[in-house]
């Protein structure tokens, strides 16, 4: 979430990029340099790319990531290709990269911090470079050139709770406004497209083209754990949820296409570069600890249900569950509650109007709220709508957005009923997690050293995933690993 207000979510906890596979098909010429109307319109829309995903970091880190993209974007063949692309490192907790046309490519630092050598990250930009230069953008229809994706919030609740009503699809639509999903989708096609050129430029690069079967592997792994540490039974990435198709059924093609290359990796050198690299939520965007998400700029607290998981975003945060999904983010709030909660049922469909049987106020943790169910009927079934609001200054308010099927409203009840407000010394004592680069020492093994990652569960199998190591390595004295750890 950004400094002065909560940020609406990544709609899913495991959105990811699936890099690589097998090219069948032709390569298509990459060698027409950007034009002026490209530059344009990727000059217009890379600002708002860059407040929705938490905003360009700065600094050695971010330094290092864009010399590494310019660096592959000159195997491209686009003319000026080192000055005509920008490549930004962004401030986000999910694993993600995406690019735009003119010339922008983006990569979070959450996938930056999962990848183990500058090999991988030369592929994942090669692979955005790969779209840029193939103009898989502007060979989409129109209407779809600057698609918001549906996440697993929006998609869920319209296709499930709300079938594929025009209600559904606007409340859909509400609960992911402006996300973290303003990002191009491309069909399969364009995605081997992709990791054709991709798997190219490595190779012309000097790099080893097997670096993209290793990130997507490790992309695939980080999807699995999610999935157990989030409850969910299932960890494939459905296509609804991912700006790319899912990673792991696209490690044997990447390795396929790699057969017979060889290159570097530069794992070293890699790892020293990202060593501090900021992991997992941003403080300063409010932070999930369990059950409890936390904002410690905007001194607000609350506890999601048992058996729900949360997502932070850049503008909201969502709760996902079997029997409902929940976002909490803000709008604007003229010091009326009661206004402020009719407004939000009101901006919910432009079909037929959602009304509330009447709003209720109350009090919160000493916060000041007011509540309204509205029942639906859409699809041949019913659901509840709930929005729940609190007042925390006289021009501020946070808002729940839920959804449930009908008779289920009170799903969220000890959800809405933990709101509250935080102290200082609570803000205070929330701490950021960073990556820091060890040299494993003799005696050292694979449970010591996770034993010393800032988690209270589940240390060996985070550890695993973020150093690329299947369930039967180890590691060896002189080689160095990451461990996630607390930061000043």
């Amino acid at each position: 979430m950004l400094r002065t207000r909560l940020t609406l979510a990544s709609t899913t906890a495991v959105l990811s990029l699936a890099l690589a596979g097998c090219a069948t098909g032709p390569i298509p010429d990459a060698s027409t340099p950007i034009t002026q109307s490209e530059a344009q319109a990727g000059a217009e829309a890379h600002p708002e790319l860059l407040a929705e995903f938490g905003g360009a970091m700065t600094g050695s880190q971010a330094l290092y990531v864009e010399q590494v993209g310019k660096n592959i974007a000159v195997q491209s063949g686009l003319g000026n290709a080192r000055d005509s692309f920008t490549v930004s490192l962004l401030n986000s907790s999910v694993n993600n990269a995406f690019a735009i046309p003119g010339g922008y490519i983006y990569t979070t630092r959450q996938l930056v911090a999962l990848m183990n050598n500058e090999a991988e990250l030369a592929g994942v930009l090669g692979h955005e470079v790969g779209h840029v230069a193939a103009r898989h953008s502007q060979r989409r229809q129109a209407a779809a050139q600057r698609n918001t994706l549906l996440g697993a919030a929006g998609a869920i609740l319209s296709g499930i709770l709300l079938g594929d009503s025009g209600l559904g699809q606007q409340i859909g639509q509400t609960l992911m406004q402006g996300s973290q999903l303003l990002t191009l989708k491309f069909s399969r096609s364009q995605e081997l497209e992709a990791d054709g050129l991709g798997i190219r430029y490595l190779n012309q690069a000097g790099y080893d083209p097997h670096a993209m079967a290793t990130v997507l592997q490790s992309l695939a792994s980080q999807n699995a754990l999610d999935a157990r540490l989030q409850g969910r039974d299932n960890a494939t990435i459905p296509e609804w949820a991912s700006t790319h198709p899912d990673p792991a059924s696209r490690v044997a093609g990447a390795n396929a296409t790699a057969q017979g290359l060889s290159g570097v990796t530069n794992r070293d050198t890699f790892l020293t570069r990202i060593d501090g690299l900021l992991y997992g939520d941003d403080p300063k965007q409010g932070v999930i600890e369990g059950r409890e998400f936390i904002h410690p700029e905007l001194r607000l607290a609350f506890t999601a249900p048992q058996g729900f998981y949360m997502v932070n975003g850049t503008r909201a945060v969502t709760v996902n569950g079997q029997s409902g999904k929940a976002q909490l983010t803000l709008g604007q709030y003229n010091g009326n509650l009661n206004t402020y909660v009719q407004g939000v049922f009101s901006g919910l469909s432009q079909q037929q109007q959602v009304t509330p049987s009447s709003i209720q106020r109350t009090t919160v943790n000493g916060l000041p709220a007011a509540y309204g169910t509205a029942r639906v009927a859409s699809g041949g079934s019913q659901v509840d709508v709930t929005v729940f609001a609190y007042e925390f200054a006289s021009d501020r308010a946070y808002h729940f957005l839920a959804i449930t099927p009908a008779g289920q409203a009170s799903t969220f009840n000890e959800m809405f009923s933990s709101m509250r407000r935080i102290s200082a010394q609570q803000a205070g004592n929330i701490i950021p997690r960073v990556i820091d680069v060890i040299t494993v020492r003799v005696g050292d093994t694979v449970a010591s050293l996770a034993s010393r990652m800032a988690y209270s569960d589940n240390q060996v199998e985070r550890f695993r995933v973020l150093n690329g190591l299947g369930a039967n390595d180890g590691v060896v004295a002189g080689q160095k690993v990451k461990i996630v750890v607390r930061g000043s």
